[in-house]
């Protein structure tokens, strides 16, 4: 990975970058960049490269699991004058960490829609999975402003409102009748560990890997 490779993972990260570090790091961040551009408006390789070096080891103090320090620990980078990142993504990277981040609230107003969003039950499946009982235990149930109470499609075997017992196994490790907005964030996220979103890998990745990657989550916090 080059430097402008990383500057631009920079950029793609800015609102977690800046809740990541202290104040103090992010004083350290903002004037390596900005010698970063001076030194590349003046024409001076050398120059850039040792900002390149001191933004390295300012992004070593955010958390080992965050995309860039992931990216630092499991990429060389390049050394080399000619793979210098160019004025404009300095110039970009600079003006994003500028930005203040968004509103938390907002943050998690956006995901809950995101979720929401998803294939969930219809109406008359949801009558038949009830069936005048309580909601059945480890499934995930979010709450619709619009729609009230609302069960994920993707828990179900297809076509019907038949739990998938995987599903149920990991809902349980994953507490989700504690919380079932991360349990379906969980579901339908990105995961690293599959390479993949868990919920489009039911019935392609074998249960157990799926149940090993949610265990590896819960004993992580």
């Amino acid at each position: 990975m080059t430097s402008e490779e990383l500057l631009r993972l920079l950029e793609s990260h800015w609102t977690t970058v800046i809740t990541g570090l202290d104040d103090d790091d992010l004083e350290l961040l903002s004037r390596t960049l900005r010698e970063m551009k001076e030194e590349a408006a003046a024409g001076n390789p050398p120059g850039v490269a040792r900002a390149v070096r001191r933004l390295r080891r300012t992004l070593s103090a955010l958390p080992p699991d965050h995309p860039v320090s992931e990216a630092l620990g499991g990429h060389r980078y390049v050394s080399g004058t000619h793979e210098l990142p160019s004025l404009t993504t300095i110039d970009a990277v600079i003006g994003v960490l500028g930005t203040p981040p968004p509103d938390p609230g907002e943050l998690l107003r956006a995901a809950r829609r995101r979720l929401l969003a998803v294939p969930a039950l219809t109406e008359h499946e949801h009558a038949a999975l009830h069936d005048g009982a309580d909601t059945p235990a480890g499934l995930i149930r979010l709450r619709d402003p619009d729609r009230g109470f609302c069960y994920p499609r993707f828990q179900f075997r297809a076509g019907t409102a038949e739990p998938l017992p995987v599903v149920r196994r990991i809902n349980e490790l994953l507490r989700a009748d504690r919380d079932p907005w991360g349990a379906a964030d969980w579901w339908l996220g990105g995961n690293r560990w599959l390479g993949g979103v868990p919920a489009d890998l039911l019935g392609v990745r074998p249960d157990e890997e799926l149940e090993r990657a949610a265990a590896e989550l819960v004993e992580a916090l």
